[in-house]
């Protein structure tokens, strides 16, 4: 699990893992000096900015497409919510029966008939008719323009749900066509040949998800020899520049690309990787590794600096990867980019994009209690890094090929501005959005510079992942591809410098977004858990776990406070029986009576003590938990068998049974409450989760002022046993709480 012998990280290295999870307030702070442009850079970048998006709303096609269908649908609305729920159900739901269920509970609840000519777009307008009806062309007469809903409802009477399913999957397919540029790449070829002419290029992604089983991975990379081949083809030795590229996900071609399996990935992913660019090296085309979550990013620059520095890549300058602004470490990534380029005597391409991962990322940095976000909390902080990283890039066009990629007029013209007259870089958008604001700039009467199209090709099975992806992304009221749709809008605030913004604000954290540890408000704290993808976190506590890695634990039942003793019996490693883990002193029956007598003493002494008292003990064991995680982890390792993040989840889970259980104590008994505990409760627990239930059963009946008496699975009873002297450290006298060791039944 734990590599201690990690390569050895570079200054500039050590700077990403340090900003991992860092404070929002410094590195926004930093970023706000590093895109600053001076006041007269600035005037400029805010009228091209203007001019744009007054073109765009100008123009007819800016209110076509899938821009128009954001807008109209954005995630702010009822009917938004409801088109990305069924989207992402309806592709997981087995059977059509269930999917008419699910339609007829979700679909007839919303407003359709609201959106009919609500937008001048016919693929709106179309894509409502076929959310409402059966997606075909229907010509309407006067009654049902006037009223679109009394239609919809004979229609259902007609024809029942079974016509909405296939309507709506028809929509979907609608809506597909917008953002997949073809089934194949031959078709996506095909397609993008007229905007080639105007001056676009393409970079082509194979949609899917991460791969789960190898069978999945082979697929998936026999897809991407495939697309090379296929782009190869076309491209005509046009080099890595004016060529269409080839984007690849690294989850795609592995199936266990994660942290946990380093050794394994940089011994079966990297040749992978590198089979790959050699063949997109043969064609000489573009070659770019995408952005994933980030707990991947410090594994995948492992990654992908292998295979960049291998030599027999030299004399192609097509290799690259995305970075994302959004993340806290992109500037030093960028710097760290920069120097590998340099020693290896190559040029990459770098993708800068803002990040499509925002929600998955702070949700998941709540839900596992780690000490902060990885990606910053407000979208004009993402703006500000984004810039301060573009900055970056062009300063180092020695090392970089840069390629922008943005929808947003203020970053464009801000990028435009930084440049100068040099403009060997592009611009990249993705395919069905942003077409309008790319024709002011790809246009050779305008600005001139080239745009590179994001095409996913697949088919419509494939396109619901990336679809919900890309509505969450763009489909927000905060979107500007969203906003730029509004004409109720000014200009003016829609093209607002986020650097100014961001530096006005005294807090730059996000308010509304509390701290993982803050989850759950006033008085309750999150429980606290371990990224063991962040080297800062991880090498800690592995040179911990090591100090303990040959301890022999000793344990007897404890009764009234006191340690029963006893002939004891060892215990060893279920993962390797030969390692001795500790040993063990079973009660007998005489001692199951004394628990059973002292217990009755404690009970009624410890229902007199106040609920506050009571619920002070139990947070004072949430914290002593926290405290001793890493000898929990290395019982719950040594005597379960359970894996590290197996037992950082136990003792979260325990932490936060005590705290809640200490509110609800404080809630429910409070003073002048007629509630009062029941007596001596018994507390069996299982082995799979020896110490969450545990603690679970017992704290609740502590919580309540029973006393209690615990028996722990015959499997786990060191873990157990490490938890009630946590709970008489706690405060919680012996007499209240008692632990017996016995053979399971």
């Amino acid at each position: 699990m734990f590599r201690i012998d990690m390569p050895q990280a570079n200054e500039i290295r050590a700077k990403i893992r340090e900003t991992y999870r860092t404070d929002e307030e410094a590195v926004v702070e930093r970023m706000i000096n590093a895109a600053r442009l001076a006041p007269e850079q600035s005037a400029r970048v805010q009228d091209r900015a203007y001019q744009l998006v007054a073109r765009v709303r100008k123009a007819d096609n800016g209110k076509s497409g899938i821009d128009a269908l954001l807008h109209e649908y954005e995630l702010s609305s009822k009917e938004g919510v409801i088109l990305m729920c069924l989207a992402e159900a309806l592709l997981r739901v087995p059977d059509a029966v269930t999917a008419d269920k699910l339609i007829q509970d979700k679909l007839f609840d919303a407003n359709w008939q609201s959106h009919l000519g609500h937008s001048d777009s016919f693929f709106v307008n179309a894509s409502t008719w076929g959310l409402m009806l059966t997606g075909k062309v229907i010509k309407f007469g006067k009654a049902e323009k006037a009223d679109p809903g009394a239609l919809l409802k004979r229609m259902i009477a007609r024809s029942g749900e079974p016509v909405i399913r296939k309507a709506f999957n028809h929509a979907m397919r609608i809506m597909g066509r917008q953002f997949v540029m073809g089934r194949t790449i031959a078709e996506a070829a095909e397609r993008a040949k007229a905007n080639e002419e105007k001056g676009y290029r393409y970079s082509y992604d194979m949609l899917g998800e991460a791969a789960r089983t190898m069978e999945d991975a082979d697929r998936y990379f026999k897809s991407y020899v495939d697309a090379i081949n296929d782009i190869g083809k076309v491209a005509n030795n046009r080099g890595p520049i004016n060529s269409p590229g080839i984007s690849v996900k690294l989850s795609a071609i592995h199936p266990r690309y994660d942290f946990a399996n380093y050794d394994r990935v940089m011994n079966e992913l990297v040749p992978r990787l590198k089979q790959l660019a050699l063949l997109a090296k043969k064609y000489d085309i573009g070659f770019t590794v995408d952005a994933e979550e980030a707990n991947r990013l410090d594994l995948s620059l492992d990654v992908i600096g292998a295979v960049f520095a291998d030599p027999d890549l030299d004399g192609w300058e097509g290799y690259g990867l995305a970075v994302q602004a959004y993340q806290k470490r992109a500037y030093h990534v960028l710097e760290w980019l920069a120097d590998l380029s340099v020693k290896v005597g190559r040029k990459m391409m770098v993708r800068l994009v803002k990040g499509a991962y925002w929600d998955t990322e702070v949700k998941n940095s709540q839900e596992n209690g780690f000490e902060g976000y990885p990606v910053f909390t407000r979208k004009a902080a993402t703006d500000v890094s984004y810039l301060a990283c573009a900055r970056f890039m062009l300063s180092r066009r020695d090392a970089f090929y840069c390629q922008f990629a943005s929808h947003n007029a203020h970053t464009v013209a801000s990028v435009l501005e930084m440049a100068g007259n040099d403009r060997t870089f592009e611009f990249q958008r993705l395919h069905g959005m942003g077409e309008a604001l790319y024709e002011q700039i790809v246009d050779r009467n305008g600005e001139n510079v080239p745009c590179r199209v994001y095409a996913p090709v697949g088919t419509h099975e494939d396109l619901l992942a990336y679809l919900v992806r890309r509505l969450l992304e763009n489909g927000a009221n905060t979107s500007f591809v969203n906003r730029i749709q509004d004409e109720q809008l000014p200009i003016e605030e829609m093209i607002a410098d986020p650097v100014e913004k961001m530096a006005a604000l005294p807090r730059k954290a996000h308010p509304k977004i509390p701290a993982p540890i803050d989850l759950y408000g006033v008085g309750r704290v999150n429980s606290k858990g371990i990224d063991l993808t962040d080297t800062t976190k991880l090498l800690p506590l592995a040179e911990k776990l090591a100090s303990i890695q040959g301890k022999i634990w000793h344990v007897a039942p404890l009764i009234d406070g006191k340690l029963v003793s006893g002939e004891a019996i060892d215990v060893f490693n279920p993962s390797n029986r030969n390692e001795k883990v500790g040993e063990l002193v079973q009660a007998g029956e005489a001692d199951v009576e004394a628990a059973i007598v002292a217990a009755a003493k404690g009970y009624e002494i410890w229902n007199k003590t106040a609920a506050t008292e009571r619920a002070a003990c139990l947070r004072r064991l949430g914290d002593l938990l926290e405290d001793n995680m890493d000898e929990f982890i290395a019982l719950c390792q040594r005597e379960a068998g359970k894996l590290y993040s197996d037992g950082v989840a136990e003792v979260r889970e325990a932490v936060d049974f005590c705290r809640y259980y200490a509110n609800r104590a404080e809630e429910s008994f409070r003073e002048g409450s007629i509630l009062e505990g029941r007596g001596i409760f018994v507390c069996i627990s299982p082995w799979n989760f020896p110490l969450a239930i545990f603690l679970g059963q017992v704290s609740a009946a502590l919580a309540a002022g029973n006393a209690v008496i615990a028996k722990p699975a015959e499997q786990t009873s060191l873990v157990a046993a490490k938890a009630a002297e946590l709970i008489l450290a706690a405060g919680v006298p012996g007499g209240h709480s008692r632990c017996c060791r016995g053979r399971g039944g």
